[in-house]
């Protein structure tokens, strides 16, 4: 995939876990696809003037996935875009069928012991403000593999060799896919 052979409204949705890669290997995958990146929480955080933690604050998780459908389904108009979604982003059948429908979703796992490691100094995310937070992602991962399993056309495990490899291997994958 190239910007020659990217099709007009071309667009890919990275699904999964929080600290599987979806912001970090976005970029560099968006980078060798020719593809516009797009972090969803970050569109959200622009739109509204506030963090994603205030939003949470304010209106709760479930004013929050208001916004975050509402963004995704702004996103999925947008051509030749890899789309970051938050985690959670998968828990609304309506977003689940507008990313099956309007793109290719990759869904990017990672181990709860991976989560751990690449999470462990971020205090930032509300759904990880738990005082056991390996009991928390493997509540979260409980809920929501069978629903990135479900909604995803490809499954990525993004541990391992480093992040520029692993996104080498992501893009090829994605190439592979389209062909």
């Amino acid at each position: 995939m190239s910007a020659d052979d990217a099709r007009p409204g071309h667009r890919i949705f990275l699904v999964g876990p929080m600290g599987s890669g979806k912001t970090t290997l976005g970029r560099r995958v968006a980078d060798l696809l020719e593809l516009e990146f797009v972090d969803c929480d970050d569109e959200i955080e622009s739109s509204t003037g506030a963090s994603i933690n205030l939003i949470f604050d304010i209106e709760g998780e479930a004013g929050f996935r208001d916004r975050e459908a509402r963004m995704l389904e702004c996103l999925a108009q947008r051509d030749n875009v890899l789309v970051s979604t938050g985690g959670g982003a998968v828990l609304l059948p309506a977003n689940r069928e507008l990313m099956s429908r309007t793109g290719t979703v990759v869904w990017l796992k990672a181990t709860v012991d991976q989560q751990i490691r690449r999470l462990e100094l971020d205090r930032s995310r509300p759904l990880l403000q738990a005082p056991d937070r390996r009991k928390r992602l493997e509540e979260l991962a409980a809920q929501r593999d069978p629903l990135y399993e479900a909604v995803a056309d490809l499954a990525f495990t993004s541990g391992g060799r480093g992040v520029p490899l692993v996104a080498q291997a992501l893009a090829k994958a994605l190439r592979e896919h389209h062909d």
